[in-house]
């Protein structure tokens, strides 16, 4: 979305490319999605490297598996 391109003198042209890019960036961030917002903060990052700690450890409790096929496993469970 560029509008801007052959109306008037270039400072107009200029003054309304800068426009439109404001506007398409706060279109943007008005329909992005929610999970994108919001970066993890350090305690759900711990919590999450605790749990996959904890899943591995349990894989490899249960199965006898390499730490290649306990990660294999581990992401295939989460995207379940």
């Amino acid at each position: 979305m560029i509008i801007g391109f052959g109306f008037g003198s270039p400072l107009i042209s200029i003054l309304m490319l800068i426009l439109t890019s404001i506007a398409s960036f706060l279109i943007f961030r008005a329909f992005r999605p929610s999970h994108l917002k919001r970066k993890p903060t350090r305690e759900d990052l711990y919590y999450y490297y605790r749990e996959q700690r904890r899943r591995a450890r349990d894989l490899s409790s249960q199965f006898d598996l390499t730490d290649e096929e306990i990660d294999q496993k581990v992401e295939e469970d989460l995207r379940k």
